[in-house]
């Protein structure tokens, strides 16, 4: 069964938990900056949203990339970067529509999510459950039934 990540923003408190914990488990060091998973603030709004690497289908960063440096690993689901191909050209990162592959000036080479090999350490570390990694078929769901329920609920205020 291939699974995928869920983020709730609404769950999100900002703590940056998920930044520690892929940083730390992909580079060995606890800096937010190296992390694959950022937390995106709206301070005037008061609110926070993790974002990441969507392993899209038909993966923009994958198809333009100039030395097959990031493959499809159809098991786990997740589009990963074989470090010792990337040349650090930075296509990937220009072809990405989400702005979730980085360049790592460190390594002159390009990071991305990949899903930490099935068991991705940023879900462990967020305390709110603000992310989740789920069956792919049903990442959606959950959502879909919060919008039907307050639909319902609009519909029944206003009869």
């Amino acid at each position: 069964m291939q699974k995928s990540l869920s983020i709730d923003p609404q769950k999100c408190t900002g703590c940056l938990q998920c930044e520690m914990a892929c940083s730390f488990e992909h580079e060995g060091m606890f800096n937010p900056s190296r992390s694959r998973i950022r937390v995106f603030t709206f301070h005037q709004e008061g609110e926070f949203v993790p974002y990441t690497c969507t392993q899209c289908a038909d993966a923009w960063c994958l198809q333009a990339c100039p030395v097959d440096a990031i493959i499809d690993n159809r098991e786990l689901g997740a589009k990963a970067v074989v470090e010792d191909r990337c040349v650090g050209c930075k296509v990937c990162t220009i072809a990405c529509p989400f702005g979730t592959i980085n360049y790592q000036q460190a390594t002159g080479k390009v990071a991305k999510c990949d899903l930490c090999g099935g068991d991705p350490e940023c879900v462990k570390a967020c305390p709110t459950a603000a992310i989740l990694y789920l069956d792919a078929d049903q990442s959606g769901y959950d959502k879909m039934r919060q919008w039907a329920a307050r639909s319902v609920t609009a519909a029944q205020a206003t009869a």
